[in-house]
């Protein structure tokens, strides 16, 4: 269908849009008063990861379009577990880890949505407010009857794991509960009218919705994204060494910005139109570029979202960065640092110490495969001693694409 609000056709064309609920209705609505909508985001780490930067953006989007984003921090369904896509049980986290998660966290989304006292200035609440004060018999009583358990066993999150001999407990089960009663809160606190979330959520905004027809006869609404994976077909948020982390101190500026500059060819379009805000005349000129042209509209990808992430100057220095190593053949400023102590350290301890392997076996794969190198050179022995003088640098590599900077102070 022809979208006719400004929010449904911009949440269209950046390609944020998997399925919507009632698509007429919610178009209508968008098309004559501000609409609030809610994405939510369980705080089980002490940064989100690029895995979560569509459902960000979907709230960037919503924003954009001149309505009301809300971020709700999970820190009370947190503490149930949603088995959505999970094979076991989340580990579950004590309350200070979780406060601690949460202030952490709470930066990433203020870099990329506007908070202020406006009619679509963002919020940021946590569902620990109201959740915890639930008394459980309560719960049971006004909200649980709403619930068959005939069709909650027909929600992917359940029956894949089912389905699986994945064992499901009773916690994670009680989680779409918990989820649909945070819509109805939020329907009756902030009039929002709307959840979004990737498609693995689709059952619990559905339940939330149904909640409040059957309760507050509230008319609700729902989008979820697509499934954002690679061209290769892998889920998109791990790279090699591990989960692309939204914090600084999770990931340095350097390995973001150069995960975004490793994007498959066939990425780039969709990937500018999803977690940036290049216009789309320029994203359609960037990815008609062919060969080695189109590593320029990958450098456009790889600043704009480390720039609305990680901020101008992140950008610029990961992108100097990148030009010293790469085009320079020197020693860029924001490469990854490793300090050499004064009696040396063993190429295959460096590798792990400054990132590049997981542990110590699989530094010595990639240097008997040849990968690792020092300053260029490659080095095939993993108990090579690597001293250096006072002052002393020296680049590391891991393949092509990998540096760092050994240094002795």
């Amino acid at each position: 269908m022809t979208y006719q609000s400004d929010l449904l056709r911009l949440l269209e064309e950046r390609g944020h849009i998997h399925q919507v609920t009632d698509p007429v209705a919610l178009d209508a609505l968008a098309s004559k008063e501000i609409v609030t909508g809610y994405v939510g985001f369980d705080p089980t780490a002490p940064s989100l990861h690029i895995g979560n930067l569509a459902s960000i953006m979907l709230l960037r989007r919503v924003q954009q379009a001149g309505h009301r984003p809300i971020v709700i921090m999970g820190g009370g369904t947190v503490k149930v577990g949603d088995p959505s896509g999970k094979d076991d049980m989340r580990k579950m986290l004590s309350d200070e880890a979780l406060r601690s998660n949460i202030a952490s966290i709470r930066d990433s989304f203020g870099k990329i949505l506007r908070f202020d006292d406006s009619e679509t200035g963002a919020l940021l609440v946590n569902n620990d407010d109201w959740l915890s004060q639930l008394g459980y018999i309560e719960l049971l009583r006004d909200v649980g009857r709403h619930f068959t358990i005939n069709r909650m066993l027909t929600f992917d999150s359940v029956k894949l794991r089912l389905d699986r001999e994945q064992p499901l407990t009773f916690l994670e089960f009680n989680y779409m509960i918990l989820q649909a009663y945070d819509f109805l809160k939020l329907s009756r606190d902030y009039c929002c009218k709307l959840q979004l979330g990737g498609s693995d959520q689709w059952g619990n905004i559905v339940n939330g919705i149904e909640l409040g027809r059957r309760i507050d006869g509230e008319e609700l609404y729902g989008i979820t994204g697509p499934l954002i994976t690679t061209a290769d077909g892998k889920k998109m948020g791990k790279s090699v060494t591990g989960a692309v982390w939204l914090n600084e101190d999770m990931l340095p500026s350097y390995d973001f910005w150069q995960y975004w500059r490793n994007t498959d060819d066939r990425d780039v379009g969709r990937f500018l139109r999803l977690f940036t805000d290049v216009p789309l005349d320029e994203i359609a000129r960037l990815e008609m570029l062919e060969g080695s042209e189109i590593n320029a509209a990958k450098v456009v990808l790889a600043n704009e979202v480390t720039k609305m992430v990680r901020g101008a100057d992140a950008a610029q220095a990961a992108q100097d960065t990148a030009a010293a190593t790469f085009v320079g053949g020197g020693l860029g400023d924001d490469l990854p640092v490793l300090d050499v102590p004064v009696d040396g350290i063993r190429l295959g301890a460096a590798c792990t110490a400054i990132g590049f392997t997981a542990s110590g076996g699989e530094a010595k794969r990639k240097i008997a495969e040849g990968a690792v190198r020092l300053d260029d050179e490659p080095v095939k022995d993993a108990g090579f001693l690597i001293s250096l003088a006072p002052g002393e640098e020296r680049k590391l590599s891991l393949g092509r694409k990998r540096h760092g900077i050994l240094r002795r102070s």
